[in-house]
């Protein structure tokens, strides 16, 4: 029975169409809405348990009314049939209520909701921009797309109940004193107007705080997991003890934050303590009272009391509850700042699937800047860059460092915007294509090179999610690969391809995760091929071993290879020299050298390493 409870709601059923954006309640909205069933029978279901515990005090009262007005032997006669109401009420209709209100937050709510918000969540985020991850810490963006749904959830939960026990015990517990002697329902309704004014006061100060405390637990978190992440760093540099200063002062910070907010949590629940305590003194007198004074019955004293003391019960279960409620719209409210932010770098609405026929690539007056200006310089990352690499050109990118060969590689892959000027593929400009399209046609091998947390086949069946493990063999064996990945084995004894290699690929050696992603891009099979110092990880007798495999590997397709190691691609159909953002030179290996400008000293201030014989004559 459960299950099928379960099954009302599946997280992933559907992908998202639409980013939650705008303020605090329009991002509630944006998941209440897609589940108003769920939403609806929350509300319903509170108000109907409320409702029926109301009718314990009630049922005292009028339990004591009828014993005191009856003999022993009459009272079971008499009132059996207000006795059997009361019973069946107690004893079946609050437990059912119970139990579907229990069924709703458990088998939906706890696990399909929450997960659904967590899905949409990173369905959003991993669609941000590159830059959009370059600004933050990877750990912080995880715990607010973790942490987010569940907050929702539990925030939205106790709102319905607070709510409702607080309407219907208040509005109950006045109308039927009131309705008996208006002297019962005053200190009732004075507690009221007291508890309105606390709420006023401690509500705004609570979220505030809890959004604060939130952030800086985010805070923590980024700085611990970064910490983490680059524990080779920390260890070669003997860096611990300021490791320990970088986290102290954010667990320093979070403290402070937390501070504050449990100082204002404190203070709201001994105020609301006192305001219970007078809340309770205050009915019972009154009741004993009116009682002396034979305005009331016995019955109504029992009644009275015990619905004072419930409704203050029920006033400190809401006093909990909206602390944590406002704990998590804190949590909500830091984790709309990476999940409630507008896509940077969205594709065009109208943009269409980037069809490749043959590779060809035109820059045109293109002109890039990261945002900084340098007074008297000429602002700019890239300046007027124009070229054009025909299909099945191979072009070589040269230059010294900071001359603007990889961001000319970031823009055609359309992580950056140029600042004006264009690219276009085979005669489309790739700014009216499709992101996901535009890469999937284009196949790159980095110098750092980073593996997925996941066995040698799922990395290299990146590539190519439909290969086969035959494919992804013959891709490891083409890449020199093979044979160190049949020798693996994790911690878990997993053994070869199925072994895992560990976060970022931390498992294996900076030439194995190149060769290991070589073999992904062989296998992605893509008409343009980007090789950003794709040996650079490679010592000269592995990469001789592979050169062979490139030079099949580029046949057919429009290559633009970078290397600061002159001589791997020296023997590119064409190389192309900036320097400070400008195409300077242009030409072959041979040309350029004789040409004796930048290209050639760079030449002159290496070894030269590995060329064939032609070269190494041209070179002399």
């Amino acid at each position: 029975m459960l299950r099928r409870f379960e099954a009302l709601l599946e997280p992933t059923s559907a992908e998202p169409v639409e980013p939650p954006t705008g303020g605090l309640l329009r991002f509630y909205w944006h998941f209440i809405r897609q589940v108003p069933w769920l939403t609806g029978a929350l509300f319903v279901a509170g108000g109907v348990i409320a409702v029926l515990d109301t009718m314990i005090p009630t049922f005292i009262g009028r339990l004591v009314s009828l014993v005191s007005s009856h003999r022993p032997e009459t009272l079971l006669p008499d009132a059996w049939p207000q006795l059997a109401v009361m019973a069946g009420v107690l004893l079946v209709l609050r437990p059912l209520a119970h139990l579907g209100h229990t069924i709703l937050v458990n088998q939906i709510v706890n696990t399909g909701f929450s997960n659904m918000i967590r899905w949409q969540n990173h369905w959003h985020v991993v669609r941000q921009s590159w830059t959009f991850f370059q600004n933050d810490f990877a750990g912080r963006i995880a715990n607010r797309v973790m942490q987010t749904g569940p907050a929702l959830r539990e925030s939205l939960v106790m709102t319905f109940d607070a709510a409702w026990y607080i309407l219907v015990y208040g509005s109950s517990a006045i109308l039927l004193l009131g309705s008996v002697n208006w002297r019962l329902a005053a200190p009732i309704l004075a507690w009221f107007i007291f508890y309105a004014g606390m709420l006023r006061y401690f509500v705004s100060r609570l979220r505030d705080r809890s959004r604060t405390a939130s952030e800086k637990r985010s805070t923590l978190i980024g700085r611990v997991v970064d910490s983490y992440s680059n524990i080779l760093t920390v260890k070669l540099f003997a860096r611990a003890r300021d490791e320990d200063a970088f986290v102290r002062d954010s667990i320093e910070e979070h403290t402070g934050a937390f501070r504050a907010q449990t100082r204002m949590t404190t203070a709201y629940t001994v105020t609301l303590s006192v305001m219970n305590a007078c809340l309770v003194v205050a009915t019972a007198g009154v009741a004993v009272w009116q009682w002396t004074l034979g305005h009331i019955a016995l019955g109504i004293v029992a009644t009275a009391i015990p619905l004072a003391w419930q409704l203050t019960n029920i006033a400190g279960w809401v006093a909990r509850s909206i602390t944590a409620i406002f704990e998590n719209v804190g949590t909500v409210q830091d984790g709309m700042r990476s999940i409630a932010v507008q896509r940077l770098m969205p594709d065009p609405p109208e943009a269409a699937e980037l069809h490749v026929t043959g590779g060809a690539i035109r820059f045109e007056d293109l002109h890039f800047d990261y945002g900084r200006i340098r007074e008297g310089e000429a602002p700019g990352v890239l300046h007027g860059i124009d070229l054009a690499i025909t299909a099945g050109e191979r072009v070589g990118l040269v230059g010294p460092s900071g001359a603007g060969k990889s961001t000319l590689i970031n823009l055609l892959l359309h992580f950056y915007d140029p600042v004006s000027g264009r690219i276009l593929i085979d005669g489309q400009d790739i700014a009216g294509v499709t992101q996901e399209s535009l890469r999937t046609q284009i196949a790159v091998v980095t110098q750092d090179t980073s593996l997925l947390h996941r066995s040698i086949k799922d990395n290299i069946r990146y590539g190519r999610p439909q290969a086969t493990d035959a494919m992804i063999e013959d891709a490891a064996r083409r890449a020199e690969a093979h044979d160190f990945i049949v020798g693996l084995e994790d911690w878990f004894g997993r053994r070869g391809y199925d072994a895992h290699v560990g976060e970022r690929g931390v498992k294996l050696s900076g030439g194995q995760r190149q060769r290991v992603a070589l073999a992904r891009v062989i296998l992605k099979d893509a008409p343009i091929l980007v090789l950003d110092e794709a040996t650079s990880a490679l010592d000269s007798e592995v990469e001789a071993a592979i050169q062979d495999q490139l030079d099949v590997l580029m046949e057919g397709r429009t290559v633009i290879a970078i290397a600061h190691r002159l001589s791997t691609i020296a023997r590119m159909d064409r190389l192309v020299v900036l320097d400070r953002g400008r195409i300077v030179e242009t030409g072959s290996h041979t040309q350029l050298l004789a040409h004796a400008g930048v290209y050639a000293r760079l030449w002159q201030r290496q070894s030269g390493g590995f060329v064939g014989d032609g070269l190494k004559a041209a070179a002399q």
